[in-house]
């Protein structure tokens, strides 16, 4: 390795891209190539990133694989920051394991860092989970610490544990610190500020007031009869029903639920349910229909019985029933919890990300666009969606979460 690629990765390790860049700016070997995109990608040029290290790593030979390796790792870092999830991750984990097998420790457990947050974005969150418990990053620079850190802390929050959040928050915090990378340092901070902040709103016999995290987790402890209105389904401790699709039958039980512990009459059902001001006798059948439907499936939880003027929700054992409503209002408080990382998200990654259609996401883009809640970048397939930070709360809960199949 000459002096000037020396220096150039010294600077890119601490930060420094535009340090970097005046070194190997006028430099066309894969080496310069790779350590340009790389500062590319620091300076948030994305797409000039990914062209960089794509051609530094054709221009490695057959026999500097692990350049090329390395090569596979930093794009794969980018796709994430440019959030496609469009390549195959097997070429990421291939590339772990030839620099594993190198004696590359410390990039090899970057790349499977970039899979585990990978897997986070996707709402897969026992998949990262278990990707991150095999994982050792014993021995190895503080940056990388710090990321590990922060993926174990989403782990935990994502999974409303927040005890292991905040020890994974502090080991990150003190790994940050020991790497003096300010970028780094303001998200472990940010990500422990959000521990404080409320992340929803507890409606319980009609009263309503903000809770926290640890108050959630707190809540699910107690065997309350919990109505999700950010996760779309009914828990109790363990006990998971999710209704995200069965979108009539939950606007049905978080209507009973808000109207526990009395009953709630037919006509204000069929309104909330079916949006129906004007209520018709084909509607009260129907009613009837779903709440049969409602009532086998949350028969393990609560009962559902009819009353002179309609319907009441009770509970099997002697238990409250709380209904969680997210911070923010509006259907797509998902979508806007993606957006508010800061990423330009493409049409079809949110529509991976959501597990809905690619038509169904782009209608509430238009909608949110008309609101002035989101923007876009660019046309066609290089159109890509931006949101401002949501600030005063968290929204960890919003964040899609891949439920076992109903």
């Amino acid at each position: 390795m000459d002096s000037l690629i020396a220096a150039s990765a010294r600077a890119l390790a601490a930060g420094d891209a535009l340090g970097a860049l005046k070194r190997v700016a006028l430099r066309d070997d894969p080496p310069a190539l790779a350590l340009r995109g790389i500062a590319m990608a620091q300076l948030g040029d994305h797409p000039r990133a990914r062209e960089l290290l794509r051609r530094a790593a054709r221009g490695f030979g057959a026999h500097e694989g692990l350049a090329r390796a390395r090569c596979v790792v930093a794009e794969a870092e980018v796709a994430l920051a440019m959030r496609d999830f469009a390549g195959s991750p097997r070429m990421l984990v291939t590339a772990a394991d030839t620099l594993e097998a190198r004696g590359d420790r410390a990039n090899a457990l970057h790349a499977r860092l970039i899979a585990v947050r990978r897997l986070l974005l996707l709402g897969r969150i026992e998949e990262a989970g278990a990707a991150l418990s095999r994982l050792d990053a014993r021995g190895l620079p503080p940056t990388l610490t710090a990321v590990a850190g922060l993926a174990a802390a989403e782990v935990a929050l994502r999974s409303l544990r927040t005890t292991p959040a905040r020890a994974a928050l502090d080991r990150a915090h003190e790994a940050a610190e020991r790497a003096g990378i300010p970028a780094l340092l303001a998200e472990v901070v940010e990500a422990r500020t959000a521990l404080d902040r409320p992340a929803a709103r507890h409606i319980h016999a009609g009263h309503e007031r903000p809770l926290r995290l640890d108050e959630i987790e707190t809540l699910l402890a107690a065997g309350t009869l919990i109505v999700d209105a950010c996760r779309r389904g009914l828990r109790t401790g363990d006990a998971w029903f999710p209704l995200v699709r069965r979108p009539v039958l939950f606007a049905l039980v978080r209507a009973l639920a808000e109207g526990w512990p009395g009953d709630l009459d037919r006509d204000a059902l069929i309104m909330r349910a079916f949006r129906s001001r004007h209520p018709d006798e084909t509607h009260r059948v129907r009613l009837r229909v779903e709440i049969g439907r409602l009532r086998k499936l949350v028969a393990p939880l609560a009962g559902i019985e009819a009353t002179a003027r309609g319907f009441a929700l009770v509970p099997r054992v002697r238990r409250d029933v709380v209904v969680l409503v997210p911070p923010i209002d509006g259907e797509q408080a998902s979508l806007q919890a993606l957006l508010a990382d800061g990423a330009a998200w493409s049409t079809s990654a949110l529509a991976l990300a959501l597990g809905a259609s690619q038509r169904t996401v782009q209608r509430a883009l238009v909608e949110l666009e008309a609101a002035g809640r989101v923007r876009s970048n660019g046309r066609a397939r290089a159109q890509r969606w931006l949101a401002p930070p949501l600030t005063g709360f968290t929204t960890i809960l919003l964040l899609p979460t891949a439920f076992s199949p109903e």
